[in-house]
């Protein structure tokens, strides 16, 4: 069913001096403004090159119109592009014209989320479009078509279906209370809710991946002090970033940096040198260093070469689990070679931060933990709270299984529809409208 509303226009593509200019028109009034505009009637997705006229037949330009006539639109209502040439002053005479037949400048995203609205696409795939604009990587474009395309969206729905299934299963039961236990078990509830929950974690690894390409990683440069942190930042960003002396604990706050490795962004943080300190000053960064190290992705964990080998126990104990590349530097003061191999479960690299030589290998180590260089099939470009619903929904499955094996066929259900609802809050099945302006409002305007 079409969602009414009125007539929208909005420049589709960049605003400036260029070689073609795009403006885009959906709502009840496109095919009448075209007219007005053209002279005369469009055929349905026809090009037709002629002159663009303003309301005093004056011509304002020569260029390229076509109707998309709804519901088989980008929108799902009537849709006209008028594509014509680039400049400033004919893109304005051309809206103007436009907006003065009573039609109003899209807000951003305003084109996309109409087609939500319609059912030409859901959640995940109008978030996919911004993606894919946006998308720095070859990784996350291929990500991004993957969501719009509908992959994520058919995996979501089917695990959906499912859990309404068993939700009406499990509720046909309750009239039936003294069998229901016996029959849940007969129709192996249990093993399906597992089977499912299976499903969930495999899906939440891809999501947990494809928000790593969309949004980039965090990591925190760790070590003890004066073991060259300031160093490898400096080279990593190749400027200045951070201030380097032979003094010790020279960093006592964080210091955070972006650098692109092919396209993607990636977080640095470096932090304080790792000791015991009476100093207050000291004591602070260190704080702050260990807060950052819990909430990075990564952690570069640097130490001098002249050391025997890399101390993790200078780590915050809440972080000995978390991904490491330990980071041998001044080589250049040991004769040592650049190079990389594992060492205590964790990859080494020899590097002299000073002189930039391994750098290139941190870097590429650093790409192979985002999932640069490896096989994405089947990552779907995942936001934040894709992955809180996806969280959600496991923990009242899990809720769901621990009910059952206690007998509470009631609160099984229950268990079951939040499980459900969550998860319909990713493709839009659920959905509130302060979420579509949340989602929508980040876009740009004609998209």
């Amino acid at each position: 069913m079409i969602h009414k509303s009125d007539t929208i226009c909005a420049l589709a593509t960049a605003y400036g001096q260029s070689g073609i200019g795009v403006i885009r028109v959906t709502g009840p009034l496109s095919k009448s403004i075209s007219k007005k505009i053209l002279h005369q009637d469009l055929q349905p997705r026809y090009a037709y090159y002629g002159s663009f006229f303003d309301n005093d037949n004056n011509l304002i330009d020569k260029g390229v119109a076509i109707a998309f006539p709804g519901p088989n639109s980008y929108t799902g209502e009537d849709v006209v592009e008028f594509q014509g040439h680039g400049g400033v002053s004919v893109i304005r005479k051309l809206l103007a014209t436009i907006i003065s037949l009573d039609v109003r400048v899209a807000e951003p995203g305003e084109f996309t989320k109409r087609a939500f609205l319609n059912g030409k696409m859901d959640l995940v795939q109008a978030e996919a479009v911004q993606d894919l604009i946006q998308s720095s990587s070859e990784e996350s474009a291929l990500s991004a078509v993957r969501s719009l395309t509908g992959e994520f969206s058919e995996k979501i729905n089917q695990i959906l279906s499912e859990l309404i299934s068993l939700r009406v299963f499990v509720e046909a039961t309750i009239d039936f209370s003294d069998e229901e236990i016996d029959f849940l078990e007969s129709h192996e509830v249990s093993s399906k809710l597992q089977d499912l929950k299976v499903t969930l974690l495999n899906i939440l690894e891809s999501a947990n991946q494809g928000a790593i390409l969309r949004d980039g990683i965090h990591v925190a440069i760790a070590g003890k002090p004066n073991a060259g942190k300031s160093s490898l930042l400096n080279s990593l960003t190749k400027q200045p970033s951070a201030i380097v002396t032979d003094v010790a604990g020279t960093t006592r706050d964080v210091l955070k940096e972006t650098i692109q490795i092919d396209g993607m962004p990636i977080h640095i943080i470096d932090t304080a040198g790792l000791h015991n300190s009476d100093n207050i000053i000291e004591q602070e960064g260190i704080r702050r260093a260990h807060t950052e190290i819990n909430n990075a992705d990564v952690v570069l964990l640097v130490y001098d070469a002249s050391d025997k080998s890399v101390d993790l126990s200078i780590l915050p104990e809440s972080v000995k689990d978390k991904p490491k590349i330990v980071i041998k530097n001044k080589i250049d003061l040991t004769g040592s070679k650049t190079g990389i191999q594992n060492i205590q479960n964790n990859p080494e690299i020899s590097i002299s931060a000073k002189n930039g030589d391994g750098i290139n290998i941190v870097r590429k180590a650093l790409a192979d933990f985002a999932g640069l260089n490896s096989n994405t099939e089947g990552v779907f470009l995942a936001r934040k709270r894709h992955i809180i619903a996806i969280n959600e929904t496991l923990s009242f499955i899990n809720s769901a299984i621990s009910q059952l094996d206690g007998g509470a066929s009631e609160l099984v259900a229950e268990d079951l529809r939040q499980a459900g609802m969550h998860l319909g809050q990713i493709t839009g099945e659920f959905s509130s409208d302060d979420l579509l302006g949340q989602i929508f409002s980040s876009f740009c305007i004609g998209k």
